[in-house]
């Protein structure tokens, strides 16, 4: 493999870990979408790819039809005992979509965890859940990734997935993703734009460029105008 040198021993073996069974769970879901199998088949896919290729242990890591305040989650995931994470699946042939992430959310929201894997056995989505005021939260989109996907080579969708494993999520790593993300989102861009600092440095800009001696004021309102237009 190509680049070894730049991950640690562990890390490298996740990567290995994940490559070899790609091949495997890529049969396994064209074989469930050519039968149109039915979401208790597509579980037993799902069961498989978490402990075979994400390296959790299906019964100290797993918890399946997780108990949610009277409502059932498809599985928990655990880390050492504590709950992080909670899956929700869907029909393999099922296009996901925003109700089946609202019901995720819900679940998340109430076992007070940050992290939902959305998935049909072919697609994994990955999302934060940031709780807010009122019973709301943030929710972003981390990862996208699918199985199938023919213009994704595997090592690409391995750089992908290993922030699912085990190993990723108790070392942080997938925390680091999103932080990284977030510090990336609309809103921190925004702000960081509009800031008195980056304000004075845009005015010494244009004066330099233009020999105008803009008002800061105005200038926040043109930069705001672009910046929602």
């Amino acid at each position: 493999m190509s680049g070894e040198a730049k991950f640690p021993k562990w890390e490298l073996a996740v990567r290995e870990r994940i490559a070899k069974q790609m091949k495997t769970f890529q049969k396994a879901v064209q074989i469930l979408i050519d039968q149109d199998a039915v979401e208790a088949n597509t579980r037993l896919l799902i069961t498989d790819f978490l402990c075979d290729a994400l390296g959790f242990d299906k019964y100290a890591d797993l918890d399946a039809e997780l108990n949610v305040k009277g409502d059932f989650a498809d599985y928990g995931i655990r880390i050492n005992g504590q709950l992080v994470a909670v899956v929700e699946v869907k029909r393999i042939r099922q296009t996901l979509n925003s109700s089946h992430l609202r019901q995720a959310e819900s679940y998340a929201l109430r076992e007070g965890v940050e992290w939902v894997f959305l998935t049909n056995g072919q697609f994994w989505q990955i999302y934060h859940i940031d709780p807010r005021k009122n019973d709301k939260s943030d929710v972003q989109l981390i990862l996208n990734v699918d199985l199938l996907d023919a213009t994704t080579r595997t090592p690409k969708k391995t750089d992908q997935l290993v922030f699912l494993s085990k190993e990723f999520l108790s070392k942080g790593r997938l925390d680091e993703l999103w932080r990284a993300k977030a510090a990336l989102s609309p809103k921190i861009i925004s702000n960081a734009i509009l800031a008195d600092e980056s304000l004075t440095a845009i005015r010494r800009e244009i004066r330099r460029k233009t020999k105008e001696n803009v008002d800061q004021g105005e200038l926040r309102q043109a930069i705001q105008s672009i910046l929602e237009s």
